[in-house]
C-alpha cells in the first residue's frame, strides 16, 4: 500500500507545491504535454516514454521529498567494507533517503527543485529509478522493487493528467506554498490548497 499509493501521491503533491512556487517549471511541463499529447485527448500510457520533462519533475520530487526518512532495513550477510567503513556481518543497514537526495557531493544546489538536472544530454528517455543510489525511488539491486513499471506508470499518469487536464494556481490570498514539513513526518506541514481550472474540451471530462 505504501509503495503503490503513498509514494506516487506524496511525490505528486510535493511536485505541485514546488511548481506553484515556480510557475515557469509548470509552464514547461504543460508545454511538453500539449506538444506530445495535444488537447483533443487524455494522456495515455503509450505517451510516457515521450514525457521526459514530466518524468524529470517526478524524479526531482523523489530526490528532494522522499516518502520516508530511511529505506527498509537490510541485513549484512557477511563482513564488508563500504566507502572505508567496516560493516560486520549481522548489521542492520539503513540508508538515509534525505541525506542521499540532498548530498551536495552528488547534486548541485541540492535544496533547490530543479527537474532539468535529470534530463539526459543525449535526449534519451528519463526513468524514475536511480541505480547509482544518489537518491532512492524504487530501491535498487537484487532486492529492488518488483513493481517499478507499475509504480512509474501510476506516478507519471496521475501527475501528467493533473497537469494536462487543469490549470493550477494559488488562492488569491496566498503568494507562496509553505514547504515546511510536519515534524518527523516528511509531509507538508500545511495541507496543499490550490485552484484547478479545466483546460481541455468539455467532452474529455464526461463520465459515461
Amino acid at each position: 500500500m505504501i509503495g503503490a499509493i503513498d509514494n506516487p501521491s506524496n511525490a505528486i503533491e510535493w511536485t505541485l507545491a514546488e511548481m506553484l512556487n515556480q510557475p515557469e517549471i509548470m509552464a514547461k511541463a504543460v508545454e511538453e504535454l500539449d506538444k506530445v499529447v495535444g488537447k483533443d485527448r487524455l494522456v495515455q500510457e503509450h505517451d510516457i516514454p515521450k514525457l521526459n520533462f514530466i518524468k524529470a519533475c517526478a524524479r526531482e520530487a523523489f530526490r528532494l521529498h522522499p516518502l520516508s526518512p530511511f529505506n527498509i532495513p537490510h541485513l549484512s550477510v557477511s563482513d564488508t567494507t563500504v566507502a572505508g567503513y567496516f560493516i560486520p556481518k549481522g548489521s542492520r543497514v539503513l540508508l538515509s533517503r534525505i541525506a542521499l537526495g540532498r548530498n551536495p557531493k552528488s547534486w548541485d544546489e541540492p535544496l533547490k527543485y530543479k527537474p532539468e538536472r535529470h534530463l539526459n544530454s543525449d535526449g534519451s528517455e528519463v526513468v524514475l529509478t536511480e541505480p547509482e543510489l544518489r537518491f532512492i525511488s524504487f530501491s535498487a539491486g537484487r532486492r529492488g522493487c518488483p513493481g517499478v513499471a507499475l509504480g512509474t506508470s501510476m506516478t507519471v499518469m496521475l501527475f501528467a493528467r493533473l497537469l494536462h487536464g487543469f490549470s493550477w494556481s494559488l488562492p488569491p490570498d496566498q503568494d507562496k506554498v509553505d514547504l515546511n514539513i510536519a515534524g518527523d513526518q516528511l509531509f507538508l506541514a500545511k495541507p496543499l490548497v490550490a485552484l484547478a481550472k479545466p483546460r481541455l474540451p468539455e467532452k474529455l471530462y464526461s463520465v459515461k
